[in-house]
């Protein structure tokens, strides 16, 4: 179940990935600027490698393009995590594959830049949706013991998704007509229909019902994903403690107004629970922007312009193979993590992941700017190019065994089940706030015609990373074989620092049934009418 939910990564990686290519195709230059190639067998500058770096799509219409996306998947993410409570998970999944549909049909259909826009922004839309709700999906049914495995595998889909489309892009690229965009286009109407009409097979996730008070439906939910009776132990186990880690988490939100007749309130927490609530509220806000400081690392900077940008280092013969290289890179790397995110868990691997990728940058960085410079009468070193591109690729290696799917795993455990969807959105959104703010500001950042930082860009990637290691160390848990209600409890007692030696003690269903007990033993001494009673 989990691995097909995952299969939403593929058009959204696809998405992610055709853009780049598209925008170095000489045809889709041609068809949105309205230049015309030179012709290469003339004698003269015209026909020089210097020229053909300089035929390139305009930065404005680059960071258009690709911010445009993600801007829409921006407020598709939002939108998502209040539409899944009302209509649940699975059909909030399949509306955004609609959605997806739609924005499909524009693009294919566009000619020119506007509809093209609107339709990449209608798509984003529905990748917002997908993104956001998906990730809650596969945590919510998955069993605690491979979950982040599992959730390890949407990111994996994403790789193949950018495989996928980058291989198309390389099989269309010298085409010379409208096919040469639209076909890498189109072929993403598939991925979203194979995964609509998969949702349809797929149960809702027990925990919704829950949500939503429905326990039947929840009990029937939970056999079904645990493949289990429904009088098994297994499941009389576990949906007791999903039942009540709900009703705790709703004791401790703030209570309501004093009642008139009894001078009673609701259900309400005590002062010591409620002072281990500002921390694991501050805590699980901060987790809420982990998956955006997987952005800052750069590495939507590389498949965003990587084809533009290796175009730009002037020795490339052919920056569409690279691309497809570092791409391939990407889809390997990613079931490694499969394995250590359940052996060395999520926090670490995060904080040793984000240190490679510090080393890898700078490194390449300082290639750049000394051995791999392009001269002005248009000489380099192809070795030190060469160099560069060899640590462009153990910098993508960390990422997907690392910062690519474990901030995916994090965000969709670390929330509670009344606040699970919304802080996902949030989360989610947030991510794609900040894809949208790097890729409209790289083309200005790397364009000769503006900042021109060209390879000295890395330098800023190495520093960002620096500064999302540091915001892992302080604020982001392990929560590596805990249940999610394991972890509700985890965040409530210890800081992020200790996480990794806390161990359940016991369960919220224990503590509700003792609750229960004690407010049974004093409604006795409780002087007012029967209705305060029952209240209480």
């Amino acid at each position: 179940m989990c691995a097909f939910a995952a299969f939403g990564g593929i058009f959204f990686g696809y998405d992610t990935g055709w853009m780049g290519g598209v925008m170095g195709m000489n045809y889709f230059i041609r068809q949105y600027t309205g230049l015309e190639y030179p012709d290469t067998s003339s004698d003269g500058l015209i026909g020089t490698d210097a020229y053909k770096t300089a035929f390139v799509l305009p930065g404005w219409q680059q960071l258009l393009l690709t911010g445009i996306l993600s801007c829409g998947t921006f407020f598709g993410a939002i939108i998502a995590g209040d539409l899944a409570d009302h209509i649940g998970r699975r059909w909030t999944i399949i509306s955004g594959c609609v959605v997806f549909i739609v924005g499909c049909i524009l693009k294919v259909a566009s000619t020119g830049l506007a509809l093209l826009v609107v339709g990449r922004f209608i798509a984003g839309a529905g990748v917002g949706f997908v993104s956001a709700v998906i990730i809650l999906y596969m945590s919510e049914i998955a069993p605690k013991k491979v979950r982040g495995a599992l959730v390890s595998g949407y990111q994996f889909c994403i790789t193949i998704g950018i495989l996928f489309a980058n291989c198309v892009v390389y099989a269309t690229q010298s085409r010379d007509d409208t096919g040469s965009y639209r076909i890498p286009i189109a072929v993403q109407f598939l991925w979203a229909i194979i995964l609509a009409a998969g949702l349809f097979l797929l149960p809702e996730s027990p925990r919704y019902f829950v949500k939503k008070g429905k326990i039947d439906q929840a009990a029937k939910a939970l056999a079904n994903v645990r493949g289990q009776p429904l009088e098994s132990e297994y499941i009389q186990d576990e949906l007791p403690e999903i039942i009540a880690n709900h009703e705790y988490e709703l004791s401790v939100t703030p209570p309501p107004p004093l009642r008139a007749d009894t001078g009673l309130r609701g259900a309400t927490a005590s002062p010591e629970v409620s002072a281990t609530r500002l921390p694991t509220s501050v805590a699980r806000s901060s987790v809420s922007v982990s998956r955006p400081c997987s952005s800052l690392p750069g590495i939507d900077f590389l498949f965003y312009y990587g084809t533009v940008f290796f175009t730009q280092l002037g020795s490339i013969s052919n920056p569409f193979l690279i691309s497809l290289i570092t791409t391939l890179v990407n889809v390997c790397s990613t079931p490694i993590s499969f394995y250590i995110v359940e052996k060395f868990g999520r926090r670490n691997m995060l904080i040793v992941g984000g240190t490679g990728m510090v080393i890898a940058q700078y490194i390449t960085g300082t290639i750049g700017v000394t051995a791999g410079k392009v001269h002005a009468d248009g000489t380099f070193n192809s070795s030190a190019t060469s160099a560069m591109i060899a640590f462009t690729c153990i910098n993508i290696f960390f990422f997907p065994t690392s910062w690519g799917p474990f901030c995916w795993v994090v965000i969709g455990e670390v929330f509670p089940l009344p606040i699970r969807l919304r802080g996902v959105g949030l989360s989610t959104s947030s991510n794609w706030f900040w894809n949208c703010i790097i890729a409209v500001i790289t083309p200005y950042l790397v364009d000769t015609q503006y900042a021109n930082l060209s390879s000295k860009i890395f330098f800023m990637w190495g520093s960002l990373c620096i500064v999302s290691v540091l915001f892992v160390y302080f604020l982001v848990p392990e929560t590596k074989g805990l249940s999610l209600e394991q972890v509700d409890r985890m965040m409530e007692e210890v800081n992020p620092q200790n996480s990794r030696k806390w161990v359940p003690h016991s369960t919220f269903a224990a503590d509700m049934r003792l609750k229960v007990r004690g407010q049974e033993s004093s409604i006795e001494h409780v002087t007012a009418p029967a209705e305060a009673k029952e209240a209480v």
